[in-house]
């Protein structure tokens, strides 16, 4: 009898400790931004690369519904040469949205860019563009 009610006592601290930790906001979508530190004289070659390359496909996943949007931010208040100069941010309706993203992924690939090798040419340019800084996951929140 013991365990049965301390179990259930632990099972109501967890529920309240959640509904305190959201009392202050609602949970919104989740972002996937990633930080990019671009090479010396190639910032023109990058962006027309996202616009040419990457843009497309981030045009037909949000119009197939597999992201709701995305923006890309530059950074104009950088720190220091190792500060990261453009953020591509990437909205998903919520955490379920990124199952089975890769399958997904692939086929808008194969349908914009024409195949997996298409894809990988231009990373391997990118790779000689810029450097990923960062890259994370981020709940967007509501304040109440």
């Amino acid at each position: 009898m013991k365990k049965v009610t301390l179990g259930v006592v632990g099972f109501l601290l967890l529920f309240l400790m959640q509904a305190v930790a959201q009392e202050h906001y609602t949970e919104g979508p989740i972002w996937q931004v990633s930080l990019i530190r671009v090479k010396p004289n190639q910032n023109d070659a990058y962006l027309t690369s996202l616009q040419e390359k990457s843009k497309p496909l981030l045009d037909e996943q949000k119009k197939q519904g597999v992201i709701l949007d995305y923006k890309l931010f530059i950074n104009t208040t950088q720190h220091d040469p190792q500060d990261w100069d453009l953020a591509l941010a990437i909205q998903y309706k919520n955490f379920a949205a990124l199952d089975g993203l890769a399958a997904k992924g692939e086929a808008i690939r194969d349908k914009i860019l024409g195949s997996k090798k298409a894809a990988q040419d231009v990373g391997e340019k990118r790779v000689e563009m810029r450097e990923v800084v960062s890259v994370m996951l981020l709940r967007e929140v509501m304040l109440k």
